[in-house]
């Protein structure tokens, strides 16, 4: 399968790399302004596929994306010193407007999976972009969203439980950011809930434990950022497993970002949920099981996003 990557960044070189290590595709292309950065990316890359999986790698304008089956898109702007959020919002809006209709023009059939930040306006913006050019529904426009949240929070849990992190079942919804909601009330371990855990005192799930698995899974990017100015590693590896979950048509569950039609009363918002993933793009939106103060928790989260959107006139 061939994949294109727009952005050739850290998240783009991480993706595509993962990509290569992983064997999610057969064929992977950067695309990038900066075709050197693209290309010395490609060549890197290429050399380690004799210890990985077989690849060939190339770099481009958009018309190299023709072809692929799924495009990432990680392409975006940096925020200016005292430039508000909604003027990245902007920018990053704008360089959407112009990039996506050229990638969809080489690649018309191509599902788009939105890595680029903040992921829940800019999946909004792709969707509502590749509708206008295309007629593309708005459930082959995926947002990563909260997939490496959810990945922190199972692996956080299945630490303090010493359980594996693959066989806890936790989800982080809403907006990746600071709003974003860890849905407690529906964790399970096994199938069986957290509670059944309490008759171990040293892997009770009390209010001590949940604060500081919240704010591991919270504030993980902030620490990350403050040691080495961004996270690439993590996102990478989501986006090659996401590739890989489109090439097979896996229908596995994801917290991936999507426009839905209606969210605790908030509509037509971008945001994460519980979705089955396959070739199609977003097949199925489960409804998890909240309590009354996780879905107070997520109404709010929607309702920042929405005001994000409709500050782009969305």
């Amino acid at each position: 399968m061939k994949v294109a990557i727009v952005g050739a960044g850290q998240v783009g070189s991480s993706a595509a790399y993962a990509c290569v290590l992983r064997g999610a595709a057969s064929d992977v292309v950067l695309v990038d302004v900066d075709e050197k950065r693209a290309g010395a990316h490609a060549e890197d890359i290429l050399h380690a596929t004799p210890f990985a999986s077989s690849a060939r790698l190339s770099a481009g304008p958009p018309s190299a994306a023709e072809g692929a089956q799924v495009v990432v898109l990680t392409a975006g702007v940096g925020q200016k010193p005292g430039e508000s959020r909604l003027d990245l919002l902007q920018r990053n809006a704008d360089v959407f407007r112009a990039l996506v209709p050229q990638v969809l023009a080489a690649s018309p059939d191509a599902l788009l999976v939105v890595a680029t930040n903040p992921v829940d306006v800019m999946t909004h913006v792709a969707a509502r972009v590749a509708a206008d050019e295309r007629g593309i529904p708005s459930a082959r426009v995926v947002g990563s969203g909260t997939i490496l949240d959810t990945a922190r929070f199972r692996a956080l849990l299945g630490e303090h439980l010493d359980v594996a992190p693959s066989s806890v079942h936790a989800y982080v919804l809403g907006e990746h950011g600071d709003s974003e909601v860890l849905a407690w009330s529906g964790a399970r371990v096994g199938g069986v809930p957290l509670a059944a855990f309490d008759d171990d005192p040293r892997r009770a799930v009390d209010d001590a434990v949940r604060a500081r698995v919240d704010e591991g899974v919270r504030r993980a990017a902030y620490r990350i950022i403050a040691g080495k100015g961004a996270t690439w590693h993590g996102i990478g590896a989501g986006l090659a497993r996401l590739v890989e979950v489109v090439r097979d048509d896996e229908r596995a569950v994801f917290t991936v970002s999507a426009v839905t039609a209606e969210v605790e009363g908030v509509r037509d918002v971008a945001l994460s949920l519980p979705r089955v993933v396959g070739a199609a793009g977003v097949v199925r939106t489960l409804t998890p099981e909240l309590d009354a103060d996780e879905r107070t928790a997520l109404r709010r989260s929607a309702g920042i996003l929405r005001e994000a959107a409709d500050a782009l006139g969305l």
